[in-house]
């Protein structure tokens, strides 16, 4: 199975964010899972998919 990747400038554009908190998502581990190709990260659009849809919450009090 292949999945499209996305580099970090990418997904910091489809989610409104920056790159920068993407980084420090990644050193904290709470971002969505992400490859590393030597020094490049790359994201799979699948795995971008499932993080957000962990994210989806009822209420705000929800965890």
């Amino acid at each position: 199975m292949t999945s499209e990747l996305m580099k970090p400038a990418e997904l910091s554009i489809r989610i409104e964010t920056s790159t920068a908190v993407l980084a420090n998502w990644r050193y904290l581990g709470i971002g969505p899972k992400f490859i590393k190709l030597g020094r490049s990260i790359r994201y799979r659009v699948t795995d971008v998919e499932a993080w957000l849809d962990a994210q989806t919450r009822q209420q705000t009090g929800a965890a």
